[in-house]
């Protein structure tokens, strides 16, 4: 059974672990199941689930709960809930599984974390979901791109019961449970506790507005970073928390401690905002500081703000009453020269010279190698960005070529690999069409889908070639616009990316035709080919 802890910190906690006697019970039942491979958001989700982190929830949504926190963001019961937390499976898998059965649901090694009981299977209308819960269907909208395009098409929902939770090797002694953070607030003597949640490096800013926030609630300082998925091209966690670890020592000594957070985000904007503050509750929380754009993205691509500034406040504001956790709202601070301080951007004279410095610049700087102001961060902090962000010199990158086959990309890809390596100073890495087909996508075909798998596998291994320094050539034909542009996603975030596109003419590729495979295609023996009977975009 689902055990309920009460403590005197935030609450009832939902305790998802089951008693020795009970696992191997599991275990042995385990062996008649089905079992589902996790991906990495949905461990994220089942460790909250099964750490108390996601109390009240006892497992993962069924239909009536999910249609109300789509709508009323309130559970079936009438319980506030701004967000789904559902378990996404393939058609497959639902067809299979029935009402009553249990699914074993497994890590990436397939070890059994938690025993699923189904109790409701239902396909969503993921566009409906998106505009409820995102306030968009904008494919931009990361959080709207990962429903819409990288979720399973099936939901199961059902009580979970836990054998373990996920395994981390990383920064061990930094992750907490709810009850253990609970106990470790009860030993510091701590009664009032305001959380600082980010997913970016902290910076002078970010300090400032921490201290201010825990005077201000006469509170202790839980800085408690998101470590579980964030917004794609986000630094990574360990950098971060390297950084985190680096501006500890800052603070005065018992007011401020470190706690990570495998929560996989939705960037949600208001909604999130309220689900930040309910699993803060959950922690031991009393205050929770609200920013501008919390959980928020900025601007699409038309300039068009996804959230307003202080939309997150206004939504935690209307419902402060139900949390249990007390707003802290802040505005942007900016740096002020004359006054050597921060200060709150809204309330800054007008005439007043201000500098501030953005995630984008700070980027840019780092990737330059030019000089990060002292006002805009710390030392230390600086000195890990710089360890995972040398300089654009000393960056691995990736060429990619694409074009038409006999278009020539192999011919010039060679060359390009030559001069490197003439040059000298890293290594190269040539991933050339036909021998990624040979040696890494042998069971391949030529359909779309396996086309777009060959493209991922390419962007794949250069990817890794990039983020450690080295320089990968890739010459395929890729005639899919949508997954170059997965492939240009995936390694700009470890270094650089630059997409060739050999332009020769049909006309002349079809001359060269060394393969004969113009003839055979015009001739209907092969179908499916790029430029004759399936387009290149």
């Amino acid at each position: 059974m689902t055990a309920h802890l009460n403590t005197p910190y935030g609450g009832t906690l939902i305790d998802g672990l089951v008693s020795p006697q009970r696992q191997e019970i599991l275990q042995r039942d385990s062996r008649e199941w089905l079992s589902w491979d996790l991906t990495p958001r949905q461990l994220c989700d089942l460790e909250l689930l099964l750490n108390g982190a996601f109390s009240p929830l006892s497992g993962f949504m069924r239909q009536p709960d999910y249609e109300a926190v789509c709508h009323e963001m309130r559970l079936a019961g009438g319980g506030l809930w701004p967000v789904p937390i559902v378990l996404d499976v393939s058609e497959e898998l639902a067809a299979k599984v029935g009402v009553g059965e249990s699914v074993a649901l497994r890590d990436a090694e397939g070890v059994m974390l938690a025993a699923l009981q189904v109790e409701d299977t239902w396909k969503p209308n993921k566009l409906e979901e998106a505009a409820l819960v995102y306030g968009t269907s904008n494919p931009e909208h990361p959080g709207v791109r990962t429903l819409l395009q990288h979720t399973n098409p099936w939901y199961l929902g059902g009580r979970i019961e836990g054998l373990q939770l996920p395994g981390h090797y990383d920064f061990k002694f930094l992750r907490h449970t709810p009850r253990e953070l609970r106990d470790l607030f009860a030993r510091m003597g701590w009664r009032r506790v305001v959380a600082f949640q980010t997913r970016n490096p902290m910076h002078r800013a970010h300090y400032e507005l921490t201290v201010r926030a825990a005077t201000a609630a006469n509170a202790g300082i839980l800085i408690h970073p998101a470590v579980g998925m964030t917004r794609p091209g986000d630094l990574d966690h360990y950098t971060r928390v390297r950084c985190y670890q680096a501006v500890m020592h800052r603070y005065t000594p018992g007011t401020a401690t470190l706690s990570l957070l495998p929560l996989a985000m939705r960037m949600a904007g208001p909604r999130e905002t309220l689900l930040h503050a309910i699993i803060r509750r959950n922690y031991g929380c009393t205050h929770m500081i609200v920013g501008r754009d919390h959980a928020g993205l900025g601007r699409d691509l038309n300039g068009c703000s996804f959230y307003g500034p202080y939309a997150a406040q206004e939504t935690f504001a209307r419902h402060a009453d139900e949390i249990g956790v007390a707003m802290m709202p802040f505005a942007e601070l900016v740096y002020s020269p004359d006054r050597d301080a921060f200060v709150a951007a809204d309330e800054v004279p007008p005439g007043t010279e201000t500098r501030s410095i953005s995630g984008a610049e700070l980027r840019e700087r780092l990737a330059d190698g030019r000089e990060i102001p002292s006002w805009s961060s710390f030392p230390e902090v600086i000195r890990e960005l710089r360890r995972t962000h040398p300089p654009r010199h000393r960056q691995g990158f990736t060429v990619f070529f694409t074009g038409l086959s006999g278009a020539g990309k192999s011919t010039i890809a060679n060359v390009l690999m030559i001069r490197l390596l003439e040059m000298g100073g890293r290594p190269v890495t040539l991933w050339d069409g036909d021998i990624v087909r040979t040696h890494l996508s042998s069971e391949l075909g030529f359909s779309k889908e396996h086309r777009d798998i060959n493209i991922r596998r390419i962007g794949f291994v250069a990817s890794e070639n990039t983020k450690n320094g080295a320089i990968a050539i890739c010459a395929p034909i890729a005639p899919y616009d949508a997954v170059r542009k997965e492939v240009r996603s995936m390694i700009q975030a470890r270094g650089g990316f630059i997409l060739v596109y050999v332009s020769t003419p049909l006309e002349v590729c079809e001359r060269r035709d060394r393969k004969g495979l113009y003839a055979k295609a015009r001739a209907g023996s092969i179908q499916g080919f790029t430029g004759i009977s399936d387009p290149y975009q």
